[in-house]
């Protein structure tokens, strides 16, 4: 993605509002992305997901609305509106909509 796409630097804007819904889809928008790491706001229709996987580097999942849930090292947790999560790298994670609902990820690469 081209830094043209990327959020604006120094200008407040409401995370949630800035990934809308699809039906039936799921919408990924990054907002900033650097060797060290990214940061993506993403919105699930219900019954979406992303399926088992693991990634070389911790990732930190904040709820922004709605309820997913998320299953770690094949151990499934709810995570709802308001609440966080990190998901450790190289352990399997994988995530579904119980219901719609956005999320901000925000994955930091390792030395």
């Amino acid at each position: 993605m081209d830094k043209a796409s990327e959020a604006p630097k120094g200008v407040p804007f409401d995370l949630a509002d800035n990934v809308a819904y699809a039906d039936g889809s799921v919408v990924s928008k990054t907002l900033l992305k650097k060797q060290a790491g990214n940061i993506t706001l993403f919105s699930f229709s219900a019954g979406q997901g992303l399926s088992e996987h693991t990634a070389p580097f911790d990732a930190v999942v904040h709820i922004l609305d709605g309820k997913a849930r998320i299953t770690i090292g094949g151990r499934p947790t709810t995570v709802s509106t308001g609440q966080m999560l990190i998901m450790p790298a190289n352990i399997s994670h994988a995530l579904h909509a119980e219901e719609p609902f956005k999320m901000l990820l925000i994955m930091l690469r390792s030395d």
